[in-house]
């Protein structure tokens, strides 16, 4: 595997953070590259060096945010439900500009709560509990939806309203929840 030139990677950090230091305060589709560059202190043409638009850099916070917490389901699900996710919690509190921004802000495209959502259900898929019978009579895809979009829902209003819970107590009232729908 080649060894990535630490500047590039830096350069690629300061767009991505420029990106979601702006939707902060202006709508995606107000911004423009020459704002991005001007807020990363680089040159336009830099950051067509490494994403095709703007659009592709958006695409690209995403797609990063999105897979470290796919590799949190790997070992998450082999834990009880609150502990598990504590690390989750504590994820979005680290990353609150981002997802104060990619969630609770009106200009912003719904592709990222479509693929966190997807994400997450995804990860539920393994989780229910098929043992008990307490699920017999339901649906695994409406089970899904509904833990999904509930716990989206909770993370939204959790980040809209400035995180008025410490993770620890989000991730036990939010397991504890789960644990009861899945």
């Amino acid at each position: 595997m080649a060894k990535v030139d630490r500047r590039i990677v830096k350069t690629q950090e300061s767009l991505k953070k420029a990106v979601i230091e702006l939707m902060a305060v202006k709508n995606f589709d107000d911004i423009t590259i020459q704002d991005i560059a001007d807020q990363a202190n680089v040159n336009r043409g830099t950051i067509y060096l490494h994403y095709q638009d703007k659009y592709d850099l958006l695409d690209k916070i995403m797609e990063t945010h999105i897979n470290e917490l796919k590799e949190m389901d790997t070992w998450a699900c082999e834990l009880e439900w609150t502990d598990a996710l504590v690390p989750y919690f504590e994820y979005f509190e680290k990353n609150y500009l981002l997802f104060s921004t990619m969630l609770a802000s009106k200009g912003m495209p719904s592709s990222f709560r479509t693929r966190l959502l997807a994400s997450f259900m995804e990860g539920f898929r393994g989780e229910i509990d098929k043992e008990s019978g307490k699920n017999a009579d339901l649906n695994e895809d409406v089970m899904l939806q509904y833990a999904g979009t509930a716990y989206v829902g909770v993370i939204e209003w959790w980040i809209k309203n400035g995180m008025p819970y410490p993770p620890k107590d989000m991730a036990k009232q939010v397991g504890t929840l789960l644990e009861r729908s899945l």
